[in-house]
């Protein structure tokens, strides 16, 4: 675990001694528990509203029913909605996410209540919940609204393996808006210098993934890792004193079709792709079959992935 443990000796003057333990060692959340060892965990950040979001992705790049268990089962491959719980109890909307879980058995519930300004909590609740019930190599994060190759998302985590600790994604830098009308501003602004500065680079919030030891430092060090107002500059302010491999990869951000499809038609497939100004595939819904057809892999690709 990323922990500190300090030891201060009794000689003067008094010197503080900082020793840095291995991450990788199990956390406490489980301790006792057997997790089932897998190549990684894709979380998909759904809301009660998206069920028609989450049904263009079923009838697209995510496999269903028993391919979906036999993704998990072959290839160490686990793909799952991750959503939380509405404030009022025995709600209309929990009910319904359960009546869709158990037609399509692809949600992951989270000890979260819903809401869009919750999405940084969210995420820390997501990796440290993945941690606590599988051993993956690596934890990845996707919007509902973004096509995803999972042939192409895999091998490319593959081949990072010798990297302990690994930070993948397409780095941005945005500017950090104070405005109070603005959509994304930060109340926290005065931290990052003058006005006018940009955010630290970190990987926009579309998709990303981490390696084991990221994420098990997440779980760990939670309840003292802060909370910023937009997901993606949070998550990134956890690693920017650790020892990582921020690794700024373009095909993790493809624009949809023609750029997508040009590039598989150049042999170069896209990990995903999406609209910038949409922050997702623009009218998702109406066009996720048209990116799939144009841009996605062929299905065997992933089965063919040398994990």
């Amino acid at each position: 675990m990323l922990q500190k443990q300090l030891s201060v000796t009794q000689s003067s003057p008094k010197i503080v001694e900082t020793k840095i333990v291995n991450v990788s060692t199990t956390n406490s959340s489980t301790e006792g528990n057997q997790r089932k060892k897998v190549f990684m965990v894709v979380g998909i950040n759904t809301a009660f509203s998206s069920r028609k979001r989450r049904d263009s992705l079923r009838e697209t790049w995510m496999p269903q029913g028993e391919k979906l268990e036999k993704l998990e089962k072959e290839k160490g491959i686990v793909i799952k909605f991750m959503i939380g719980h509405s404030a009022a109890a025995d709600s209309v909307l929990d009910k319904e996410i359960d009546a869709e879980d158990a037609q399509y058995k692809d949600f992951f519930r989270l000890d979260h209540v819903e809401g869009y300004y919750k999405l940084s909590a969210k995420t820390k609740i997501f990796f440290s919940s993945a941690v606590a019930k599988w051993d993956a190599e690596y934890y990845v994060k996707i919007d509902d609204d973004v096509h995803v190759n999972l042939g192409a998302l895999a091998s490319t985590l593959a081949s990072h393996r010798h990297k302990p600790r690994v930070y993948i994604g397409c780095m941005k830098s945005g500017p950090v808006l104070t405005k109070k009308t603005a959509k994304y501003r930060e109340p926290e602004f005065w931290k990052f210098g003058e006005e006018g500065n940009k955010y630290f680079r970190h990987a926009t919030g579309q998709i990303y993934a981490i390696s084991k030891d990221l994420a098990t430092y997440i779980s760990v060090n939670q309840p003292i890792l802060h909370k910023y107002a937009n997901e993606d500059v949070t998550l990134g302010s956890w690693f920017i004193g650790l020892e990582v491999d921020q690794i700024d990869d373009r095909n993790f951000c493809c624009s949809t079709p023609p750029d997508c499809e040009m590039k598989a038609e150049a042999g170069e497939m896209c990990v995903a792709s999406f609209d910038w100004k949409c922050s997702g595939v623009c009218r998702s819904v109406d066009r996720m079959w048209m990116v799939h057809t144009m841009c996605g892999e062929d299905e065997k690709d992933v089965w063919n992935a040398k994990l």
